[in-house]
């Protein structure tokens, strides 16, 4: 999954989408310790697609966060 692809969606998108690879990942996990797992290299999609989505998150919550810095700042400046 690409970054721009991440950055088009939603927040409840992106939370659903977070859960869905959680999922993925601890079922992969688990066919690994059993000796079952055959796709090795989707572990380690799965992690950077998470950290993707994580990453993208939080730069959401900052820019939200200075967005009412700002919008408060000027109000108490007047």
């Amino acid at each position: 999954m690409k970054p721009a692809e991440i950055r088009a969606m939603d927040n409840e998108k992106l939370n659903r989408q977070l859960a869905e690879l959680l999922a993925e990942w601890r079922n992969l996990r688990f066919q690994d310790a059993v000796g079952q797992l055959t796709a090795t290299a989707r572990i380690r999609q799965i992690r950077k697609d998470i950290a993707r989505i994580r990453t993208i998150q939080t730069e959401r919550e900052i820019e939200q966060e200075l967005a009412s810095l700002a919008g408060s700042g000027s109000a108490s400046a007047r």
